[in-house]
């Protein structure tokens, strides 16, 4: 049946996937209200704190979102954390519906000897310091080492690398923190050293990044010709591939490898078919130690890496590991630890095979753990929302709400300072203005109180 009272949805998060799921809603549903919550008074999630800094073109799509953001019936209300500002019983007494769309903060550890040393750190935290994210703007990173090493061929360790070989003068006309900026322009780094545990074939980066990193100005690349020989197994898997990603990747690296150095100040180093085993170091990191890997069939049918029993050595002071993110939970929502994902059926959360939590959705990298790019999350969020839209239109979500503004009421009551969507038009300015006068996009805020404070 079809309820009298307006759909009322809150999603929690305001990344690609949260405004993705919003625009399907109002295109679908019109007149639907929309309450956007993210726990910093800045929207936007990884565009804005985790896509690399000399990747302006990418951060464009905010446009999208912010037209998004500004049709009649949605609000902004940042600065919010679901779980202690507002529980999850009080989103669900005042929505017919709740979208998780909170993403993947942490990280997925090694689990070898050595990774707790100092000096070893995941990649999400540099990228999230280098891009002024409030969460990490404290950290700090010995860059006066000369061999980093980067664990994981994914597109973060890409802009891990990149980030690290870029000169000064790239740095200096980005959007990059202030601090990282300064702590790069006296780097003493010399040689990156990006690892995979399997084939060139194997590889998760895709291939515009990948090239980027054989036109770096300041960094010659170096690629050995044998870690690129292909096994039976991954021959046959190129042969079969739906997607040119693998071919085009092993090509580029085929040019890499013949490509003659230029005596360029920093050396990016891209190896295949090494695990890490051990981080080595008195009380901090001094070297890595690798296995050789080769490839064998899994019952599966995927290649996994096998060591042969040779290992390798790489004196490092700085390590990275960049083999993926994590998601972690929200107080009361039903969460699975391992998978770090909320458990659920084409988007609608479940407690257990079959019985979905009523009222409560989820997209992005907490529904599905964290694949794809930006543009992934649009037919995620639409598979979602349609879920939605189909229980609300049968009567599964109605229930008599409290009214919508009892949300303002007890946030103002917990002194909440709630960052609305003309708060953020005004943050947003200041950044910019500030970033102006230095030549660069912007120059953000990269903690809340400087944040709050701007706002007055």
């Amino acid at each position: 049946m079809n309820s009298p009272n307006p759909l009322r949805v809150a999603i929690v998060g305001t990344g690609p996937s949260g405004f993705y799921a919003a625009e399907h809603l109002l295109k679908k549903h019109p007149g639907v209200e929309i309450d956007l919550f993210d726990r910093l008074p800045t929207p936007f999630g990884l565009v804005r704190g985790g896509v690399a800094p000399d990747h302006q073109k990418i951060k464009s799509v905010t446009r999208v979102y912010e037209k998004i953001a500004s049709q009649p019936g949605v609000r902004f209300l940042g600065n919010v954390l679901i779980g202690r500002d507002l529980t999850r019983e009080e989103m669900l007494d005042h929505y017919h519906a709740v979208i998780y769309a909170f993403g993947a903060h942490s990280d997925r550890p090694l689990g070898i000897p050595g990774e707790h040393l100092a000096g070893s750190h995941a990649a999400t935290e540099f990228v999230g310091w280098y891009n002024g994210h409030p969460d990490y703007q404290s950290h700090s990173f010995d860059l006066s080492q000369e061999n980093v090493v980067v664990i994981g061929v994914g597109n973060v360790a890409v802009d891990v690398t990149r980030v690290l070989s870029r000169t000064s003068e790239e740095l200096a006309k980005t959007d990059i923190a202030p601090y990282a900026l300064e702590a790069l322009q006296n780097s003493g780094v010399k040689n990156v050293y990006m690892i995979g545990r399997r084939g060139p074939v194997q590889a998760a980066f895709t291939n515009p990044e990948l090239k980027e990193l054989g036109e770096m100005p300041g960094a010659d690349i170096v690629v050995l010709p044998n870690e690129l020989a292909l096994d039976e197994g991954s021959r046959a898997a190129l042969a079969r591939a739906e997607e040119r990603t693998p071919e085009k990747n092993l090509h580029t690296l085929e040019a890499f490898a013949s490509k003659p150095q230029e005596g360029k100040p920093m050396r990016i180093h891209l190896r295949f078919l090494l695990s890490p085993l051990e981080l080595h170091g008195d009380g901090r990191v001094e070297a890595v130690e690798l296995a050789r890997n080769r490839l064998v069939a899994a019952a599966n049918g995927d290649l996994r890496a096998e060591p042969t029993g040779e290992t390798e050595v790489i004196p490092a002071g700085l390590v990275f590991r960049s083999v993926g993110y994590l998601g972690t939970g929200i107080p009361g929502v039903v969460f699975d630890a391992k998978r770090g994902t909320v458990p659920n059926e084409g988007g609608r959360v479940v407690t257990a095979p079959g019985i979905a939590s009523q009222g409560e959705y989820v997209v992005g990298w907490i529904k599905r753990g964290p694949t794809g790019v930006i543009g992934t999350n649009k037919p995620d969020a639409t598979e979602t929302t349609d879920h939605l839209l189909e229980d609300f239109t049968s009567g599964k979500l109605e229930r008599t709400l409290s009214p919508r503004e009892e949300i303002d009421h007890m946030l103002e009551q917990r002194g909440v300072r709630v960052v609305t969507w003309n708060d953020w038009r005004k943050l947003d300015q200041i950044e910019r203005e500030r970033g102006a006068a230095l030549g660069r996009p912007r120059l953000k805020f990269t903690t809340v109180a400087d944040m709050l404070g701007a706002l007055g």
